[in-house]
């Protein structure tokens, strides 16, 4: 059983500046760690119980271990693994902004055996790489953490083990079941605030006689695809689990692209861009002028490239960006924006509050913004504090649609 924890560990002071990064403590087997976080981290200005679990659990690693540490988040478990005795730790995250802070995490703490790559699961590491243990703080996608369960078993050394933490409303019972047909059996090794941390060995060099349900995407380079029609187009959309509305086109980016004016010519940014699907509709209706797609996930960056293709698009690309990070200086014409605002079950103004702020600084004097959104959130007063103007141009039951040119 891990030892206790101290109330709160990761507390630290709001932050007003995007882009900034903090420093928070936290103190795990008697140890005090630095841990970087920021707007946009995953459990950024709370507690999140599962990823301590799992990163007091390391702090038990045998001497010479070699450990990979999957949806690491912001790196605590990583960097608590490395500093514990482990031969080498790799971390990995298919969030560039969480990636980034894990690579913080890992260099403050002056762990020299540790590595970060981004990527799912094990699809960035290097085909060589044999575990002794596996760390795992599940996503909320069903898929996406079948496939890193299916990526623990196959890195893992016979003897090898693998450790997953997550809540009950993030699917923990549905994980414990799926680790029980892979491995052959599982043990919850602590709980807390309806967390809980699990445990299996990897006993043989198969999966359990149950095998692998939805093996379809256990493969990384395996996509799913469904057709939308949008603006009397047909877009073929390829997706992966775990993109944002992976496996169906969203009603708010259909709303969007229904009202979106993109005269031909004209350079596009989709900011935020999932599987592509505004982006490369964008693309179409500017005669293939200049679009670039920017998305935190790497999972919907791969998928995004993919239906650009599809459509046929000769100047479109595609980039990891944590918000507009990426763009580089270049100027557009339009920027078309879904914008996140969930933060677990909590709603979270601070992200797409920059995902406006980034659009505005990407456009052309006299171009325009487009932003989609649920209509019950407070995006006016943001547009108009930063254009100058907003103007609604679609207001349904669900989403409303707000415009904002840049001056």
């Amino acid at each position: 059983m891990p030892p206790k924890r101290p109330h709160n560990p990761l507390s630290t002071a709001a932050i007003s500046d995007y882009t900034e990064h903090k420093r928070a403590s936290a103190t795990i087997a008697r140890r005090t760690y630095t841990v970087v976080t920021k707007e946009g981290v995953f459990s950024h200005g709370r507690t999140d119980p599962a990823s301590l679990m799992l990163a007091e659990q390391m702090a038990t690693v045998r001497a010479g271990d070699a450990v990979v540490d999957m949806n690491c988040g912001n790196g605590m478990a990583g960097a608590v693994a490395a500093l514990s005795g482990a031969g080498r730790v790799w971390l990995t995250d298919r969030n560039v902004v969480n990636a980034d802070a894990a690579r913080r995490t890992v260099a403050e703490n002056g762990a020299t055996n540790a590595e970060v790559l981004l990527g799912h699961g094990a699809a960035p590491l290097p085909q060589s790489v044999q575990a002794d243990v596996v760390t795992i703080r599940i996503p909320k996608e069903r898929l996406a953490l079948l496939q890193l369960l299916a990526d623990a078993f196959r890195l893992l050394r016979t003897g090898g083990v693998c450790y997953v933490a997550g809540a009950t409303n993030e699917g923990i019972k549905t994980a414990a079941g799926t680790l029980e047909r892979i491995f052959g059996s599982e043990r919850t090794l602590a709980r807390d605030s309806g967390h809980r941390l699990l445990m299996a060995t990897k006993h043989a060099a198969s999966p359990g006689t149950d095998g692998l349900p939805d093996a379809e995407f256990l493969d990384a380079d395996a996509f799913h695809s469904y057709d939308a029609e949008l603006r009397g187009r047909v877009l073929r959309v390829f997706t992966r689990p775990g993109v944002f509305s992976w496996d169906h086109l969203d009603e708010a980016t259909a709303i969007l692209a229904g009202v979106v004016d993109i005269a031909e010519g004209e350079h596009v940014l989709d900011l935020g861009c999932g599987a592509g699907a505004l982006g490369a509709l964008a693309g179409l209706l500017s005669g293939d002028a200049r679009v670039l797609m920017l998305d935190a996930d790497v999972e919907a960056v791969r998928s995004a490239e993919r239906t650009a293709a599809a459509a046929g698009l000769t100047r479109a690309e595609v980039r990891t960006s944590d918000v507009g990070a990426a763009v580089g200086g270049e100027l557009f014409d339009v920027v078309v924006t879904n914008p996140p605002f969930h933060v677990g079950k909590a709603t979270d103004l601070d992200v797409p509050t920059q995902f406006i702020h980034d659009a505005h600084a990407a456009l052309r004097p006299g171009g325009r913004m487009y932003l989609v959104a649920n209509r019950t959130l407070p995006y006016e007063r943001v547009v108009e504090a930063r254009f100058g103007n907003v103007e609604k141009v679609h207001d349904g039951v669900r989403f409303k649609v707000l415009r904002g040119i840049r001056d």
